[in-house]
């Protein structure tokens, strides 16, 4: 599947953004006590991903609810 322009564009803000936000979140919490690498990253990772799926729109049903009949006999 090919991304647009302006869809890139905003997966990667979104990318920067959050780097950004991680990295500082990871000095704060290494400088207030020892804290596994693991309990940093790990959310991190799961926060991103998501939040990459929102901004690009995969998270939408483009196609209309599968309706099943229910057959008796």
């Amino acid at each position: 599947m090919e991304l647009n322009r302006r869809t890139w564009g905003a997966a990667l803000r979104l990318a920067v953004a959050l780097s950004i936000v991680a990295a500082l979140a990871a000095i704060a919490i290494h400088a207030a006590g020892d804290v596994p690498q693991a309990a940093i990253v790990i959310p991190v990772i799961v926060v991103a991903f998501t939040a990459s799926w929102i901004q690009t729109g995969r998270v939408r049903r483009d196609a209309a609810p599968v309706r099943v009949r229910h057959t008796l006999g």
